[in-house]
């Protein structure tokens, strides 16, 4: 933690910062993945909202 005085002898407390790294563009099987995730989101979303207008 890094940490500074000023001339009243008021303390600042500064977080240490994370090293930057940049983000790797996904793989074949990670996009895979992302569809299929992206499709049971879009069944199960699908199934709340038919059957909340079935129950009304």
């Amino acid at each position: 933690m890094y940490t500074t005085i000023n001339e009243d002898g008021v303390l600042n407390n500064y977080a240490t910062e994370p090293q930057m790294y940049y983000a790797e563009y996904p793989a074949i099987w990670e996009q895979r993945r992302y569809v299929i995730q992206g499709a049971v989101a879009t069944v199960v979303v699908t199934a709340f909202v038919l059957f909340a207008f079935a129950v009304s």
